[in-house]
């Protein structure tokens, strides 16, 4: 009897190797028409290429009951998904699990998004997840407080990170459903209020398995945008279940990461997510937060209305207390001006007065010593000695001072103190001079 082959030995498969790399449309083994037998590698590969060309298998949102919930030492995570009559095995990856808080418990009632695989070594299928969402209303709370203490450790929610929204926005971003209520209420507000602003609405899912990534994915959109005022971060109510991706750390730290100032407006007035913690403000529904942004355009021309009448009240009365302040300066420089005019005019006058003593003194004084100084010339003068008789003889252009010289016949003047005769000399008579006696001794 032919001893049947035994299975050739394959290289083990990593798990932490993507199952996505599978999911090749294409079988990785075509079977002979006709075949003689199968190994169970070929059987093995065949079933596994049916799993990958099944586009059901490959995007799957699966609601169970978590059971043998184990995290093994390589990060990675192994459980059974429980239904009412059959279970699946399932694994995450490290890198999918470092996204999830603590809360997955045994006995949670979740939905598990992922795909359907093979696992060759051990031939069996299994469910491979990539994000596990809390249905039951305790393991979301569970997660939401776990994620939430650990969040406020790292300082996300510190009051010193918020920002101020601008007053008068130009330009602000919606985030949230381009279908639902939410989008409809913030643009009826906008455009009833401010519709100055330009709004970007940028779409997102906001409910189910798949919003977290979907938010992440328009919060990075954002970034890229630029030039804008806000961020709008909106859903209509629900269920607390529905607000579930709201309180999802990928979710948080985008909000928080943002490089605009983000209003978190979720759900009703009495629902609190994560968001709200990590937004720069909080808005208790959509419209509140679209009333928050956006400003009354009514209530602003009623301030500008007031500002503009109160700044005319008080631009009047500035400009009457000019008047009033003119005036008084005025009537206070003509006082200041007339009592120095007063002042300067009796200065003046006591200074003239004094000049016109001293100048009559000095002129009188001068008139004395020109008088002395009068008298001392005419004493002086020739016209003096004339007058008291004495004559002046000239001839010619010479003054006569001695008879020596003249002769009979001679012409020559004699000026009088009233008058010049012209003589004719007849005769010279010379005065005889007496010797003067000597002082000397005879010897």
């Amino acid at each position: 009897m032919r001893e049947a082959r035994r299975p050739r030995a394959r290289r083990p498969r990593h798990p932490d190797k993507d199952q996505s790399d599978q999911s090749q449309l294409e079988f990785p083994f075509q079977p002979d028409p006709t075949p003689s037998h199968l190994s169970v590698d070929d059987l093995t590969a065949y079933i596994q290429g049916v799993f990958n060309t099944d586009l059901v298998l490959k995007f799957l949102l699966v609601a169970g009951e978590i059971a043998e919930f184990k995290r093994h030492a390589s990060g990675h995570c192994y459980f059974t998904l429980l239904g009412e009559e059959t279970r699946i095995a399932c694994a995450l990856f490290k890198r999918d699990a470092d996204l999830l808080p603590r809360w997955p418990e045994n006995g949670d009632s979740v939905l598990v998004e992922g795909s359907v695989g093979i696992y060759p070594q051990r031939g069996v299928y299994q469910l491979y997840a990539r994000s596990i969402t809390p249905v039951g209303a305790g393991a979301i709370d569970r997660a939401r407080q776990e994620t939430r203490q650990r969040l406020e450790q790292e300082g996300l929610f510190h009051p010193s990170l918020k920002r101020p929204l601008p007053p008068f926005p130009s330009r602000a971003a919606v985030l949230t459903s381009p279908t639902g209520a939410a989008l409809r209420d913030v643009l009826r507000i906008s455009s009833r209020r401010y519709p100055l602003c330009d709004i970007i609405v940028v779409p997102a899912l906001v409910q189910g398995a798949g919003a977290p990534s979907d938010i992440v994915r328009a919060f990075r959109l954002i970034a890229g945008l630029g030039d804008l005022d806000c961020v709008l971060l909106v859903r209509g109510g629900g269920s607390r279940e529905d607000l579930v991706p709201f309180d999802d750390e990928r979710v948080v730290r985008a909000v928080r990461g943002c490089p605009f100032p983000v209003v978190s407006g979720v759900g009703h007035e009495i629902d609190e997510t994560l968001c709200d913690l990590a937004a720069d403000v909080r808005a208790s529904t959509p419209s509140a937060a679209a009333e928050l942004v956006f400003p009354d355009r009514s209530a602003l021309k009623a301030r500008l209305s007031l500002a503009e009448g109160e700044l005319r009240r008080q631009a009047l009365r500035r400009i009457e207390d000019g008047r009033e302040a003119v005036r008084e300066c005025t009537a206070g420089l003509r006082a200041a001006l007339g009592h120095r005019v007063v002042l300067e005019r009796t200065g003046l006058r006591s200074k003239f007065q004094s000049l016109a003593s001293a100048m009559g003194l000095r002129l009188s004084k001068a008139r004395g010593l020109l008088a002395v100084r009068s008298a001392s010339l005419n004493a002086l003068s020739p016209l003096a000695v004339l007058a008291r008789g004495f004559v002046t003889a000239e001839r010619g252009a010479r003054r006569l001072v001695s008879v020596q010289g003249l002769g009979p016949g001679d012409e020559m003047s004699v000026h009088f103190a009233d008058g010049r005769a012209e003589c004719l000399v007849q005769s010279v008579r010379p005065f005889i001079q007496k010797p003067e006696k000597s002082n000397l001794s005879n010897p």
